[in-house]
């Protein structure tokens, strides 16, 4: 039977917590070395075709998806892990083995990002159509930057935001009220949480496509910003003065550089 979210959870088996850490470690490590290989190698594609991620082919598409869909594994898992130990402390009391259910937690979680991805390279599709992005993948608009940076700001200050993060910074009342026991049921949990996850943090994936979808410090810049998000004390303020940055930075740059 779950744990009530009003009692300590149980501590979670020495193992296990060893076997999860390594496991979500080595996942995010293999992420990020993809990404910096991946990185090192624009300037050469760059340089061998300036059109070369003008006019895709489904090779192209291909790899643009596997690019995103790698990134959201090491953005996004990092900041899921609180979530996943207290999956894990729950799962434990009921008959699944703790770690293969957990995975499928994790697999769950994973497969709304993969989702995203899907829909993010389908817009890097249309806003390379539209020269709206340079063959590096930085956008080439200060308009379409600013426009970007102001709905994301705007965003971060809605009613829908804000419930969707109170859920990422508190998810044990949904982990132990409405869990499920067997594999699929933990892959449904992730599923779920995945969604509110996704509620949280769509827009600032795509603040991505600003400084560069492959400008590594700007992705470990928003990857830190969604894991303070997350997983400092819960509060509504961070959100909230990030935005009002975002959309003073983008009324800025209209002003003054359109």
């Amino acid at each position: 039977m779950p744990t009530s979210s009003k009692l300590p959870l149980p501590s979670l088996r020495q193992w296990d917590r060893l076997m999860l850490y390594l496991s979500i470690a080595g996942i995010v490590a293999l992420a990020w070395w993809y990404l910096i290989d991946m990185a090192a190698g624009m300037p050469e594609m760059d340089m061998q075709s300036s059109t070369s991620l003008q006019h895709w082919t489904p090779q192209t598409f291909w790899m643009m998806f596997v690019m995103w869909t790698v990134m959201m594994v090491g953005m996004m898992l990092p900041s899921a892990v609180r979530t996943i130990l207290i999956y894990a402390r729950i799962a434990q009391q009921s008959d699944n083995a703790t770690v293969p259910a957990t995975f499928c937690f994790i697999g769950g979680y994973l497969i709304v990002w993969t989702g995203f991805s899907l829909a993010a390279t389908v817009a890097q599709w249309w806003l390379n159509q539209h020269a709206l992005l340079s063959p590096m993948m930085v956008s080439t608009s200060d308009l379409f930057g600013a426009n970007l940076l102001i709905s994301a700001g705007i965003y971060q200050l809605t009613p829908f935001k804000e419930t969707c993060l109170k859920h990422c910074q508190s998810p044990i009342n949904f982990i132990s009220r409405n869990f499920k026991k067997g594999y699929s049921g933990a892959a449904k949990m992730g599923f779920h949480h995945g969604l509110f996850c996704l509620g949280c943090c769509w827009i600032l994936m795509g603040l991505l496509f600003i400084a560069g979808v492959m400008n590594l410090l700007w992705i470990l810049a928003i990857t830190l910003y969604v894991m303070c998000e997350k997983l400092l004390p819960a509060n509504k303020y961070t959100a909230h003065i990030s935005g009002i940055l975002m959309i003073i930075t983008g009324i800025y740059f209209i002003a003054f550089h359109s």
